[in-house]
Parts: C-alpha cells; sequence; structure tokens
C-alpha cells in the first residue's frame, strides 16, 4: 500500500474529450464522496475518433499531464477512444495510477455469467476493436455495434424523445439479428447511460429482454478498488466538503449547460485553459 499524507485529501482526476466523462464522474462521486476530484474536458479537439492514433496518443498524454501537474494521486481516463487508442502511452507517461474504461467494463461483463456481450458503442471505438480483444481476452465472445447517431442524440438533449427510440430500434434489430439471445449487453460509451432506461425498453419491445452492463459504474467501481489497495481510507476521517473542479479546453458555457445533465448536478464553475494545438 502507497503512503499517503493524511493532511489533505486525495485527489481523482478525470479526463475526457468532452462530456461523457461526467457520467464516470457521477459514479465516483457515490462511491467516493470523500476525495476531491478534478475533471478535464477536451471539448477543443474533439471529436478524437476522426484523429490518427499518434494524435489522439499526444491529446489524451498532454490532458492526462494536467491533471498530474494539479495535483491529482490517480487519473481515470473516462474515453473510450483514448483508451482504446492511447491507455499505454498515458500510462508510460504518469507516475500515478491509471484506469482507463475498456478493461472494467470488459470484467463487469465477464461477471453477468454471459459467454456472449454485445457491445454498444461508437464507430471509433468499434473500429479500435478494443472491447473485443478485451472481452476475448476473458473468453467471451464479442459483437459490436456502431452506433454513431446516440451522442449527438443524447447531447441534444433527446434522451426520451421519440426519434431517440426509432433510432435504437433500428441500431438494436440490426445488432440483436448477430448476437443470440443470451449475451449481455455492454454499454461503450459513456454517453449511453444516460439512455441506459431506453435502450433496456427497445430491447424489451423486440422481444429481447438483455443484462446492461453499465461501464461507467464499473469504472468507478474498479477505481475505488484500487484506490482501497493503493492508498487504503485516506479521507473517511476527514471533515468539510470535498472540493470539485472542472477544467475545459472550449466552450465553458457549453459544458456548464451540458455538462450538468451528465453529472447530475449542477456545474456552478468552469475553468477555460489552453492544451494547445
Amino acid at each position: 500500500m502507497s503512503q499517503f499524507s493524511s493532511a489533505r485529501r486525495l485527489k481523482v482526476g478525470v479526463f475526457d474529450s468532452g462530456f461523457g466523462g461526467l457520467t464516470v464522474l457521477r459514479e465516483l462521486l457515490k462511491l467516493l464522496p470523500e476525495a476531491d476530484s478534478i475533471y478535464l474536458g477536451d471539448t477543443a479537439r474533439l471529436p478524437y475518433g476522426s484523429k490518427s492514433q499518434k494524435t489522439i496518443s499526444r491529446y489524451a498524454v498532454e490532458s492526462s499531464r494536467f491533471l498530474a501537474d494539479q495535483g491529482s494521486d490517480l487519473l481515470v481516463i473516462a474515453c473510450n477512444t483514448a483508451t482504446a487508442m492511447a491507455l499505454p502511452d498515458i500510462q508510460e507517461a504518469m507516475t500515478i495510477p491509471v484506469v482507463g474504461v475498456i478493461e472494467p467494463g470488459a470484467k463487469a461483463a465477464l461477471a453477468t455469467g454471459a459467454g456472449d456481450v454485445l457491445v454498444l458503442a461508437t464507430a471509433a471505438t468499434v473500429q479500435s476493436g478494443a472491447y473485443t480483444a478485451e472481452l476475448n481476452a476473458l473468453g467471451l465472445k464479442a459483437y459490436e455495434k456502431a452506433c454513431p447517431l446516440l451522442v449527438p442524440l443524447v447531447e441534444e438533449g433527446w434522451t426520451s424523445h421519440h426519434v431517440m427510440d426509432e433510432v435504437l430500434k433500428i441500431y438494436l434489430s440490426e445488432a440483436l439479428a448477430q448476437a443470440p439471445d443470451s449475451a449481455a449487453l455492454l454499454l461503450g460509451c459513456t454517453h449511453y447511460p444516460l439512455i441506459q432506461a431506453a435502450i433496456r425498453e427497445a430491447a424489451e419491445r423486440l422481444g429481447h429482454p438483455m443484462e446492461i452492463v453499465d461501464s461507467a459504474r464499473a469504472t468507478a467501481m474498479a477505481t475505488a478498488e484500487m484506490i482501497a489497495a493503493r492508498f487504503g481510507n485516506v479521507a473517511g476521517h476527514l471533515s468539510g466538503v470535498a472540493k470539485l473542479e472542472f477544467y475545459a479546453t472550449d466552450s465553458v458555457e457549453k459544458f456548464q449547460r451540458l455538462g450538468a445533465g451528465f453529472l447530475g448536478q449542477p456545474i456552478d464553475e468552469v475553468r477555460l485553459i489552453d492544451l494547445g494545438g
């Protein structure tokens, strides 16, 4: 177990290219209410999915270094694309522990007991093959479905709109034509927890009720377990309110407005930073 000074709180750094990682932070706040948290959304340079692996790695390492420089004791890469394309580079560049979103989600799918897993994700994440590789390594068969319309619909606020219902019906119909009835369904994008109920209802209407695995929740749980193993109960005895900081590289007003929906609570202040091009 690492030594940790009781003079201050543990600080958890959370990084994403945009807003979706706030669903991971939302779960972390439930599990680690005593810890300070700092979140960075690299909104000036999203979407990461359209960039090369080299560029994604550079962006992700720069963002991770910023969070480490702000005193983070542990980093959570709450971005599927950055995890898929750059996690080894981030881990190599950091001297603090780093958690990605893909391995925890895959292990949570394994825990369901299902031998087959249907992964809903963005096109970039599906093209990376990261979930298939991780699930296969655990002895599970993976079926990945790219759902490019879901993120913009979520960010538009149409989580309960009839258009969302129709889009989910199409995507799930196509996916379920390939995946077996017994497959678990893994949410491979941190936007998707906001439409988890809609996904469940759409699957049930298609006659395929499925056990849903929330990778954001799984990542938060894996982070809490790592903290307990490495640092122990470092902050439970401290009084006062834990500190919550937000940074974005562009559009702080939009981040503040949309982010509240992802986080499940108002965001009082977002600080603008420049990490370069």
